[in-house]
This record gives C-alpha cells, structure tokens and sequence, in this order.
C-alpha cells in the first residue's frame, strides 16, 4: 500500500477501535438517560442500577440454541418437547437471500445497520406511545433487543426488563458483529406452526429451501414475529395475506423492491404459495388447548418454543389415549362417515382439571399439527343440557322448589309464535323432575320466566357461560351464540361439586429456566347453594336411570346426566338433528360431548341412527376411566330433606300448596292416563274423533300411495313410538361397554297418533319442533334446536311417548321390554 494510506489489517483495527468507543460512548449515554430519567421522575437512581446489576450473563449458548418448552402430565412425568428435533433447523447468513434479511429488516428494524443496539428514533415513538396509551402499548425493540429477550428475559413487559434489554443489547453490539446477530436472529425467532428460524419456516409453511424464496414468501414470513398465531396462514390466509402485503409496502418505501415487484408480489394468493401441514405432536388436541391457555393467560407464545419452559399440566395420559381411540377407531363405536365430528372433554369433578380431551375423530385431519379443536373450538346451541343451567338450576336456587314441584305443561304463545315440546303434545301439570326426564320445553320456559332472566343469566355467568342477554329460547338451549363442550363440562361439574365452580383447565404451574415459578391454578368459586347442586344432581340421576338419557347409565356407577339435541333446519327433510350433546358426571369425573357435521346439509346431518352417538361416547369413556376406581355416591347435604323414596325438598323452605307428587309408580289408564282436570277429559275425546277423521283419511290415502307425501311425512317423523323410547333401539349397532342393560321404555297408551291433526295444524305457527325460529332473539341466524334436544326440549331426542303423570317404575318399565 502506498504511504499514507494504512494497511488493511490496520483499517480493521482503527474501525473495530471506533465502534468500541462508540459503543463504550453509546453506553454510557443510555445509562445517563435511564439514570436521568430516573432522577428526574422520583430519584430511584439505585433501583435502575440494581436492575442492570441483576441482568443475566451473555451466554453465547443461549444465543444460538433455542430451547423447546417441555410439557408434563398429571403426575408431573415428561410427555413431549413442544417442537422437535426437525423445528431446529439453522442457516449460515450468507446463504439466506439478501430479499429475506431485507424482509425482516423493513418490518422489524429499518436503522438496523446505522444504530449501536437502540434505536432512540424509534424509541421515542414508543414512549409517546406508552405514555399516551399506557405501558407496553408500542414495542421500540430492535432486532438485538428482540435477540436479547428472546435468549435471555422473560417476555413481562415491566420497567425493570426493558432498563436490562437496553443494557444488553449495547454490550451484545459490542462483542458481535451486525452479520452475527442478524444471523442468530431469523435463526431463533419464532414464526409460528411450532417453528423457529427462517430455515425451519421456509419447509413448514413453503415446502421448500430457504434459499429458494421468492419476495412474496419472504414478505410472509417476515410479517409473522408480530403474531405467529394471529398471523397464521394456514388458520387466517386473508389476515397473513394483509400483513404479508403491508411488508411488502414497507420494502418498497425503503428501497428493497421496485413498485412493480410489490404489484407482483402482492397479486399472489397466499393459499398458493403455501404446503401442506405437519405431522402432529403426541396428544396434540390436548398440547393445543395448553398452548391456548398459556397465551390466554399472559404467557407470550414465543416464549413456549425459545425460552425453555416447564409446562405442568392437569393430563392423565391413560383417559387421554382411549379417548383418541374412542373417537378416531370403529372398535368402540361405528361412525356413520368420515365427516361426522365429535368432542368431548373430561374432567376432574372436585378441581377442574381437565384430564382428556378428544378434539377430532377424522383419519385425515388427525395428522395436521394444530387443527381444529371440536371440544374447545366449536360453538353450538346446548339443547336441552341447558336447562339445569337455565331454568330450573336458577329456580331452586332463588325460589327454593322441591324436586315435585308441578308447572302445567301447556301450549305457551309469546310474540305470536307457538312453543312446543318435542312430540308435540301437552302433558297437564307435571313435576319439574318428570320435566326434566322426559326433556320437555314448556316447564323449563314457565321455570326461567318465574324466576327472571336476569336471574337465569347470572347463575349460568357463575358457572362459565357468560351470556349478554336472555331471552325465553334460552331456558331450552336456544342460545344466539353456542357453547362449546369445555364450557358446559366446566357448569355440570359445578352440579357434582356441591356448587362450587371451577374454572376448567390443564395447566397447574409453568417454571421458567431461572427457577421462577408461575401458578396458573383458578380460585375455586361458590357458584350456587349445596341445595340447588344436589336437588339438580338428583334429577338427573333419574334422567340417565329411566329418562331420556339411558343409552348413557353405566350399571352401578352413580351417574348424572342430561341429553339435548337441535332440530335440523326446515328446508332439510328426514327424521334426524342438526347437533346432539351428553353432559354427565360422577363424584370424580364429568364429561361433556358434542356431535354433529361442520354443515348440516341435506347430505350431512345426524340421522336418527346415530344421534345417541354423543351417549355412548361418553358411556365408553367414562366406563374406562372410572374401572377400578371406588366411586362414592353425591352426598345429601343438611340443608336437603327428603319428602318421600322419590322427592327432595330445601330444609325450611315453605312447602307447596297441595303438590301432586306425580313420581310415585302407578299403572296408568290407556284412556284417560289419569289426566288432571275435566277440561283435559275433553279434550282426549276430541283427540280421539280427529284420530277416526285421520285414521279414515290415512286407508284412502295408503290405497293410493302419494311418493310427495312419503317424503313429507319423513319431514316431521311421528315420534311418539314407543319403541324410541331413551332412543335405545334393539337393533342398534354401536358397541356399548360390556354390562348389558335391558331398555327403559314408557309403556304404550294407545295414544301414539292422537296428535297427527294437531301437528298439521301447527306446522306453520312457529313449531318449536322446528327450530322455533320465531322466538329467536334478534340478530339470530339459527334456527333455534328443537325439542328437549336443542332448543325444543328433545328435537331430536326421539323418546317414547312419556307420561303425563309418573312414568312407570323400572320393574314396571322393563316388563314391557
């Protein structure tokens, strides 16, 4: 070299010299801020340098490698690293396309190259920003600010955190070159899908090298460190698509592309850029809720897959591996076709530890990493579960009833439009525990209007289902937003836990890798009086005893439970539902299923066959977990007297004026079926001159047989048969546990068609049968369930004709098997 001009070693070092003055100078000027800052805002100069004496070490380990988050069951054993292996994939810079670090740069750290750790530009924005908006409002991290917290701080976002970013990231630009940090950054953060690194991303979501990105894909990934989950392509292409092309903007405003790169780039569908997903880790419907929850709860998502966490969870691995192969074999259950869904969710009764849950049954989606969760996703009108929810559970807890108290079921018409119950017939005064076994609707609506809405609303708000309104459709499940099957397991096992609530869950604690301790456990809360859970928990016994719910009764378990269905929409013709639900529980367990098609379709709903497939999932289920195990009886509280062998009343509470006590076991007369009134006596006269009118009118027309009017009589299916009774069929095909139970059905009383007039009357005064479309609040775009099942009080809950008075004792019931 000539003289005067140094030598290229030289040069090196006068410039390695100046970034280190600049860098010593850096600091000190961010320490002055901070120190100033500090001063000036309350003097606490010595909390600000403990906090800079309490930052961790560089550990050039941690700055490489990220650490998967670890996820224990139950009994605190290993169940499995949130990502593998195959998530930890690392590239040299020089091989990541200079339209990829370009990417990153535009979105995350525009100065990158110009500032020494921090950039004060961006960062004055940010406190405008927080102190306008409040703290944590605007992030003013750089990528080594992003690098530091990534490897080495927790993600809280408090003062004493971001004072020890600043203070690391200046020493980290000291001792790395902006190439290596650039390096470890898009090798360490997390885009999401489990992975962390562009390398990793580039095969999960491309299929592909990252060397082999095109500036749309780039533009994709870059825009995902904001949200991994939120931004998601395979769970919100349009969202990715807008945060992809707001990237893509911000490289042409800095010079990366051309507008017409941009134009390009942008008119790519992000549907056709991406692969197909990833093999699923082990229990992934379970892994997926945990990963739900923690973000829920304030755990910051890329922490799960960078930060080395100790995930203990509430999983009991036996009851979760059965309730995969309940759902997604044949051995236990016959599904009718691949696109049937089901989920279900299983508890523990006294805590709320969520101990399985089974969230797809179909062979094709059961491989896809963080599908969709049909126990915790879905949401779906309840039916008829939630009536101890809504009407009755509120009415003892205010109003104190006992178990017979009477309420006259009877045709109900409010804004014009008729409510019914699921066979289409009035059954005079009733008990509330005969309503609530045989699922019909008018008691359960009289139950919630006597008591209040509001009332109604605040006792299902104290269980977990928080509701804006409350109108009379609820009583009967008709809600305008669903429910999923984790809420309602989270309410029932409220009922076999003395009333108190327990948030469900399945995280216990997480550990951080410097020892710290979070407990994530919920407060158990007093939902309702010990009373009302045990007069509820009492009345579905006999629900799931010689009710609607028999397919469900598992011999010698003291079980609760209730069935519930929705009515499938008008326009589709055929006996069967559009959803069907089990809720019940033990003293130890409770569980809640849902079933059902993504579309109720005329090719695609619950056919008749197979709408007690919710029941026997969880009868299989619960069977499973409960061998072997001693499971006491529910505990009648001091505050419970018992009336007779049948009926509970509340302790103090003024008695009924003249109940029937209607539950007592009696033979029934087949005329008059020991009808309460003289005007009831008339009208089964009448009844019984329209049935010769229809029986004259059905000879003429099975002479001639009308194919049109088959298929309308297929539209609204006589469920008055005896032989539906619990829905229990002899001939049903699904395999059920081994104890063998004989049928449950209400006996015959000869009035099987006396209706058939009055449905046809009916068919177009807001049948409740159908949905009870009428009687929705406003705004709603389902047609409300029917019957006991959905919103009608069993829809598609096809028991037999129950009595008016008492149903027949069970030796009596099983004598007419």
């Amino acid at each position: 070299m000539g003289d005067g001009y140094p030598s290229r070693e030289q040069y090196k070092k006068q410039r390695y010299q100046r970034k280190r003055i600049l860098g010593k100078l850096a600091i000190h000027i961010v320490m002055a801020f901070f120190i100033c800052v500090i001063l000036l805002t309350g003097g606490f100069a010595y909390t600000a340098i403990s906090y800079v004496k309490e930052a961790p070490k560089l550990n050039p380990k941690q700055l490489i490698a990220p650490q998967s988050s670890t996820i224990y069951d139950m009994n605190n054993k290993k169940v499995t690293d949130i990502s593998g292996e195959e998530y930890r994939k690392t590239v040299p810079l020089e091989q990541v396309p200079k339209t990829v670090q370009n990417a990153f740069l535009s979105v995350e750290d525009a100065r990158f190259w110009e500032h020494h750790g921090i950039d004060f530009k961006r960062l004055g924005g940010a406190v405008v920003a927080n102190l306008s908006e409040g703290f944590g409002a605007e992030g003013g991290s750089t990528i080594t600010q992003q690098l530091v917290k990534l490897s080495f701080l927790s993600p809280e976002k408090t003062i004493k955190r971001k004072v020890q970013e600043a203070y690391l990231a200046l020493k980290l630009e000291r001792r790395y070159s902006k190439e290596e940090i650039l390096e470890m950054y898009i090798n360490k953060v997390y885009l999401g899908e489990g992975a962390y690194g562009v390398a990793t991303a580039a095969e999960v979501y491309f299929g592909k090298s990252v060397k082999d990105l095109n500036i749309s894909e780039a533009a994709l990934l870059a825009g995902l460190p904001q949200r991994p989950s939120g931004y998601n392509p395979f769970k919100y292409p349009e969202l990715a698509e807008k945060r992809r092309n707001t990237v893509l903007s911000l490289m042409e405003q800095h010079g990366y592309i051309s507008e017409k790169e941009k134009m390009e780039a942008q008119s790519i569908p992000v549907g056709k850029l991406l692969t197909k997903r990833g093999e699923k880790t082990k229990y992934n419907s379970f892994t997926d809720h945990v990963i739900e929850e923690l973000k829920e709860k304030g755990i910051d998502e890329k922490a799960l897959y960078t930060q080395g966490l100790k995930i203990y969870t509430t999983l009991d691995p036996k009851a979760q591996e059965f309730t995969e192969k309940v759902l997604t074999t044949n051995e236990y259950i016959d599904y009718p076709d691949d696109k049937f869904k089901a989920g279900v969710v299983l508890l523990d009764t006294k805590t709320g530890e969520v101990r399985a849950i089974g969230g797809n049954r179909n062979s094709e989606e059961k491989e896809i990493q963080r599908g969709f969760n049909y126990a915790t996703q879905v949401k779906r009108q309840p039916g008829s579960t939630a009536k101890p929810i809504m009407a009755y559970g509120p009415a003892i807890e205010k109003l104190k009833w006992p178990t017979y108290k009477q309420i006259k079921d009877e045709q109900i018409v409010m804004n014009g439009k008729v409510f019914k119950n699921w066979n289409n017939r009035y059954h005079g005064y009733v008990s509330i525990r005969t309503a609530l076994q045989w699922s019909y609707n008018i008691p359960a609506i009289k139950a919630m209007q006597e008591v209040g809405a509001e009332e109604a609303k605040q006792f299902a708000g104290k269980l977990g289902i928080e509701l804006d309104e409350v109108y009379p459709p609820y009583a009967i499940g008709g809600f305008r937003d669903g429910i999923s099957p984790l809420q309602l397991a989270g309410a029932y096992a409220a009922f076999g836990n003395e009333g108190v609530f327990n948030e469900p869950h399945t995280v216990r604690k997480v550990v951080y890798p410097d020892g710290k301790e979070k407990n994530l456990q919920p407060k158990p809360v007093q939902a309702m009086s010990d009373y009302t859970a045990y007069l509820i928990t009492d009345m579905l016994k006999t629900v799931v005893t010689s009710g609607t719910g028999q397919m469900a009764n598992i011999p010698g378990l003291p079980l609760a439970g209730k069935t519930g269905t929705n009515q499938l929409p008008e326009e589709i013709s055929g006996p069967g539902v559009k959803d069907a639900w089990f809720a019940g529980y033990t003293t130890l367990y409770t569980a809640a299923v849902w079933t059902g098609y993504d579309q109720t379709t005329q090719e695609t709903f619950i056919h008749s066959k197979d709408d007690d497939i919710a029941k026997l999932i969880f009868k299989q289920i619960m069977s499973q977990v409960s061998e072997g195990k001693e499971t006491p009886d529910f505990t009648m509280p001091s505050s419970v007297v018992r009336v007779n062998q049948v009926d509970l009343a509340v302790r103090g509470a003024a008695p009924e004026k003249n109940p029937v006590i209607e539950n007592k076991p009696h033979k029934r007369n087949n005329v008059e079926n020991n009808v309460q009134n003289k005007e009831e006596v008339e009208k089964k006269k009448e009844d019984a001159k329209e049935e010769m009118k229809e029986q004259e009118k059905k000879q003429e027309r099975q002479n001639e047989p009308d194919p049109k009017q088959e298929n309308k009589d297929q539209k609204t299916p006589n469920n008055n048969n005896p032989e539906n009774s619990g829905r229990e069929k002899p001939g049903q095909d699904n395999k059920q546990p081994v104890e063998d139970k004989k049928e449950n059905k209400p006996k015959d009383n000869g009035n099987n068609k006396d209706n058939k007039e009055e449905n046809k009357e009916n068919d177009n005064k807001g049948n409740n049968d159908k949905g009870n479309s009428g009687n929705q609040p406003p705004g709603n775009k389902e047609p409300l369930p029917s019957g006991g099942n959905g919103g009608s009080g069993g829809g598609g809950e096809k028991k037999g004709e129950a009595p008016s008075q008492p149903p027949p004792s069970k030796k009596e019931s099983e004598s007419q098997n």
